[in-house]
């Protein structure tokens, strides 16, 4: 379990920026041993800290925050427990904020791919932030609250460098006439309830809102056991959830009480990379970066139809070329024999040429076999196509694959 936990660790080092590079560079090494941050205490805490360790949470560094990669169970054990009852996820640590004025919709489109104004009123999708180039700043879920109010969640990791973003393209824009302002919520904590018994266990909680007509990427703001709280139905998991954005003073609250059903585990960082790469979903900082654009890493989908018109958003030009002639790379899913592949392995054609480089990669607790993620070039992107991937100098097998691993299960009309 402790090698498990260490090649997590190294899985989850570049997720997030250049913080969880610092934090975790050392973690694959000796786990805990000679971190950047000289101790725990330069390590950022989440009000359900104490919570976490009461229940028998490990706790590493993270992005700059002291967060539980497991509890008493295995990590295999607590992935396959989300996949068929419900865990809870403290992922305080993300960034949420709000944009708010009559000209928010139209300031973030100049920063998002994503079709904002064409959301219904308590909407959301995921989009991506992107530079000039056209490369991914981060990945985030934006929110349509209604027509001047957007709720946005954005990673930890990368929570210095985009607010610094919005908020030099946010002056640009109030200098111009522009009216919107930006929120951050520091004041709130942020849970996720996922499994297919989670609608189960909040509904009991709920009164007034039957959760089975608040369908995925919904949004709404109610009282969960009598607290206001933002519920999205998303999470990071491909199984049916929801995300509570909670008052810090209600946190703990309404986690022991989700925690007082008996179907409910709390769920930490190593189940949370498993089950977020069975369901394909990328790791920002592993399978996205500022040098990929949205067209390689095959989120093409993120670009709204209607932003096609025109691409006025950062790297437009770019992307819009990219999608009328193509790219010369692309992400895959593989699934490979001997040890797992691990980010960085060199993945080779039949004839032992470099065709490109894995991602992540991890032993599935579903599947029983090793998936990964990469990219490679596009001639070796069709799902069948046979490859080799050089695990620590062995030639491994291995066969792209359609993603996701295992079929999501979000809760649609």
């Amino acid at each position: 379990m402790r090698r498990q936990a260490v090649n997590l660790l190294r899985s989850l080092a570049l997720s997030g920026g250049e913080t969880a590079k610092l934090s975790n560079t050392c973690a694959a090494g000796g786990l805990f041993v000679a971190r950047s941050f000289a101790d725990d205490a330069a390590l950022k805490k989440t009000v359900l800290y104490d919570y976490h360790v009461a229940q028998g949470g490990k706790m590493v560094p993270f992005a700059g925050w002291s967060m539980p990669i497991q509890y008493k169970d295995s990590i295999m054990d607590s992935t396959l427990h989300c996949r068929t009852h419900a865990s809870i996820f403290d992922v305080s640590h993300m960034c949420g904020l709000t944009l708010k004025g009559k000209d928010a919709v139209k300031f973030l489109e100049g920063l998002v791919v994503g079709d904002i104004a064409g959301l219904a009123d308590g909407t959301g999708t995921l989009s991506v932030f992107t530079n000039e180039k056209g490369g991914i700043i981060d990945d985030t879920v934006v929110t349509k609250v209604s027509p001047d109010e957007l709720y946005i969640v954005v990673n930890a990791g990368c929570r210095e460098k985009d607010l610094a973003h919005l908020g030099k393209h946010l002056d640009a824009f109030k200098a111009k006439g522009g009216q919107v302002d930006m929120e951050v919520h520091d004041d709130r904590s942020l849970l996720a309830l996922q499994g297919p018994e989670a609608v189960a266990v909040l509904q009991q909680h709920v009164s007034g809102t039957d959760l089975d007509k608040v369908y995925f990427s919904n949004f709404r703001k109610l009282d969960i056991k009598g607290i206001p709280c933002f519920l999205t139905r998303t999470g990071y998991t491909g199984e049916d959830g929801f995300e509570l954005s909670i008052p810090n003073d209600s946190a703990l609250e309404l986690c022991e009480a989700l925690m007082a059903d008996s179907r409910v585990r709390m769920c930490g960082l190593g189940p949370r990379d498993s089950l977020r790469l069975e369901a394909g979903l990328c790791l920002y900082g592993n399978d996205l970066n500022e040098d990929i654009t949205p067209v390689e890493a095959g989120l093409t989908w993120t670009v709204g139809k209607r932003r096609r018109e025109a691409f006025d958003f950062l790297g437009g030009e770019i992307i819009k070329q990219q999608i009328a002639e193509g790219v010369s790379m692309r992400r895959v899913g593989l699934v490979s024999s001997g040890a797992p592949a691990r980010q960085h392995c060199e993945i080779v054609d039949g004839e032992g040429k470099k065709v490109g480089e894995v991602t992540s990669g991890a032993f599935s607790p579903c599947l029983k076999k090793n998936i990964a993620m990469g990219y490679v070039d596009k001639v070796c992107a069709k799902a069948g196509t046979q490859l080799k991937i050089n695990v620590r100098g062995k030639m491994n097998d291995a066969t792209v694959t359609k993603m996701p691993f295992v079929p999501t299960h979000y809760h649609k009309p």
